[in-house]
Order: C-alpha cells, then structure tokens, then sequence
C-alpha cells in the first residue's frame, strides 16, 4: 500500500517516548509499504537535514511543510493561549491544524494516489477529517482529554485549573469526533481502547502496545551503583515536569533524610530554565539533558523512579529500564497499561512518603528488587518486541485500507491514471 503519515515532525533523533514508538513501527512497516511522512520541519536545519537522510535510507518519503511550530515559551506564546479562548479547538490541536499542513496535505493527494492516511497524534485526526482526502486511522498516543482532565485534579491555582479545565472539555469534543469517524482509532493498551469505545464511541479500536529493542536494551553484566537514583524522561512534557517538581520537593528530600549518600539523575531532553536552575543549586542532584543514549544510566542505576501524577497511554521508559534488568518504582498511574503486576515485576508506590519508601527499599535490598527486574524483562522479551507489533499496526492498515469497489478505490485508480497521464 501506499500510506501518508501526518506527523507534527520527522521522528528522529529518537529522542522521546514518542519518536522511538513511531520510528521503530514505521522503519519495519516501510519494508512492506511505501511510506510518505507529511509533516513541519524542524526549528534546527541540521537536524532537519539528518532526519531527512535517515528516514530516506530507510526507504520513507519527507514530505516538509515549510513553517515551524510555534515555541512555548515568551509573550507570543502566552498571546496564543489567550486567543485559544476564542476557538473550539485545544489549543494544541489548533496551532498543529495550520494552513500550511493543509495545503501540503491537498497537494500530496492531488499528485499522488494513497491507499490509507495515518494521523500520528490525535489533531492530526481532525485535519484529516476535516479534509477527506482518503480513508484514515489515527494513533492515540494517549488519551488527550484523560491527562488533561489528571492535571486538572493537581492543579491549584485558580485560574491555571479554570484553563486547563477548558482545555480538558475541548479535548473531549475533538477526541469525540475524531475517534468516532477514524477508520481505526489505535491505542497503546487496552485501557485506553475501553475508553476510546466507552467515552467517545469509537467503533474499529486496534490496539498496538508500546515496545522495546530487546537486542538494544539489555543488561551487559556491569555493577549498579548503589545509591544512584534516575528518573528518566522528556522534559518539555508537562506531566513529566509535574512529577519532577514532587520527586525534587518531596521524595528526594526524605530519601536524602535516610541515604545520605543518594544521587538523584535527571536525564531527558529539552529541560525547562527553571529545572537546569533547580538542578544546579540543589545538593546531589545531576541533570543531564540531550544525552545520545540512556542505556548507560539504565546500567549504571540502582533504581529508576516514575512519580507521575498525570499520565496517558503508557511509559516506553518503563520497559526499557526493565529490558536493561533495572528496577522501578512507580506510581500506579505511570505503570498503567503495561501487562506488569506490581510486587511481582516493580514497586507500585502511590504518594510522596510511599514513593520514597519504595526507592529505599530498592536501595537497601538491590538483590530481592533485581529479582523483580529480571521478571519484568520476562514478560516485556515476550509482548514489548517492536517487530511483533508492528504486524498487529499492518494488519490494522490493511484492514483500513482502499478496498476493491470503493468509492476511494475508484478515486484512487482516476489519480493514478493521471499521475501516469
């Protein structure tokens, strides 16, 4: 088949949760399919550049818009919120539905003949429906309005709670119809799937989990460090920053109390001025940002710690440190999804006293929490390889494809004989 994928950027470095999951489905998926990849090009050239080339050797197409997605941070970016009050959609969803996407998205379909669109992200569903170029699917990376609604519940300040209130309910409404008209709605676990049926009324949910290289990520035999504690994640995605700002005022602090000689690691891309500031004043705790590849800190780890309070979908980073023997406390949120049973494959620790309990348990007991380690890289060896989802992600696009007879069949077969002609 010939599949357009509509994306926000190209997906390499795969330097987040969700550019490792899109480019270790689309690699394996372009050796059965020929691949285009719409979407904006990024704010470095250089990168642009290196992402073009590899997405290329590997047989996908880039097709850039020429326009970058505007940042989040200075006056220009608090204006936008504030206009967002005016428009029906969350504001994310509006500023990725630009003019530019739309009219790159028209000329592709008008010169090339496509079998199925893939919406990567949620807003790229509504582009998609709005421009009924084809039959489509999107990738529910998570449930948008499930994490703002979780945000909404921390938050406490009055008016960021009455903002992120709005933001949940437009969600819920784009989530709504874009769910509700996808050929295929595909989740990350089964939770979300119940819930893209239940709430929103999806009626063609496939499920295709997050995954791990288990080739890649793998324990090499080297000594842990006993008192080295690592969280690890993006750090330009607010639930994340939420659950560093508690493990910093809260958990570290009565670690620290108990294990003096704790070091707390911070890894993760794109960190906030006020995180690199944090990091730098406070005692034993490392930031490392932009680094080419965490599997030294996963090796190098006594245990990794996940105190999410606001999440969807579920944590690559979780299986990745489990692929690499390495043990992990969480939250019960932050490990949801995932076919792992707490007290048998990690620490579940819900709260910041309870958390930090869970840390020092694993400081103190590194042989009893490598056992759970070593189950939990069990189960992820047999449901977490990338190669067996990305069959279930190709049986779900054959499925939405162009069927033979179609109203978009004989659409497609008048575009390619043009494109001949």
């Amino acid at each position: 088949m010939r599949v357009a994928i509509v994306d926000e950027g190209l997906p390499f470095p795969a330097n987040s949760g969700k550019r490792i999951r899109t480019l270790n489905l689309i690699v394996r998926l372009a050796e059965r399919h020929r691949l285009s990849y719409i979407c904006y090009r990024g704010s470095d050239p250089n990168e642009t550049r290196l992402a073009c080339e590899h997405l290329a050797s590997r047989g996908i197409e880039p097709v850039l818009v020429d326009r970058c997605l505007p940042g989040k941070t200075g006056a220009g970016f608090y204006a936008r919120l504030a206009l967002n009050l005016l428009s029906p959609l969350p504001y994310s969803a509006q500023i990725h539905n630009s003019a530019p996407l739309q009219r790159r998205i028209r000329q592709f379909a008008a010169h090339h003949a496509a079998d199925l669109w893939h919406a990567e992200w949620t807003p790229y569903g509504e582009t998609l429906r709005r421009l009924a170029v084809g039959p489509w699917v999107v990738m529910a990376h998570n449930i948008e309005s499930l994490i703002w609604q979780r945000m909404y519940q921390v938050e406490r300040h009055p008016l960021k709670r009455w903002y992120i209130r709005l933001q949940w309910r437009k969600y819920e409404r784009l989530e709504r119809r874009v769910y509700s008209e996808a050929g295929y709605t595909i989740t990350v676990s089964e939770e979300d799937a119940a819930l893209a049926r239940k709430r929103f009324g999806s009626q063609r949910v496939g499920v295709v989990e997050n995954g791990v290289d288990s080739g890649h990520f793998q324990p090499n035999g080297s000594r842990r460090e006993r008192n080295l504690i690592l969280f690890l994640g993006s750090l330009d995605w607010r639930p994340n920053l939420d659950g560093v700002q508690v493990l910093l005022d809260g958990i570290f602090p009565r670690i620290a109390a108990e294990e003096p000689g704790s070091i707390l690691s911070i890894v993760g891309r794109r960190p906030p001025e006020w995180l690199v500031e944090r990091a730098r004043e406070s005692k034993n705790v490392e930031l490392h940002a932009d680094v080419p590849d965490v599997r030294p800190f996963l090796r190098r780890a006594a245990v990794m710690v996940v105190p999410l309070r606001v999440a969807g979908g579920s944590r690559l980073k979780i299986l990745e440190s489990l692929a690499m023997g390495c043990p992990v406390v969480s939250t019960a949120i932050g490990a949801e999804g995932l076919r792992l049973t707490p007290g048998e494959h990690f620490i579940q620790a819900d709260g910041v006293e309870a958390m930090a309990s869970g840390v020092i348990r694993c400081l103190r007991h590194p042989q009893t929490v490598g056992t759970l380690a070593a189950r939990g890289r069990a189960v992820v060896a047999e449901h977490y390889d990338w190669d067996r989802l990305a069959e279930k992600l190709d049986a779900i696009w054959r499925s939405a494809g162009i069927a033979p007879g179609s109203r978009w069949a004989r659409v497609s077969s008048i575009c390619t004989s043009s494109d001949r002609g």
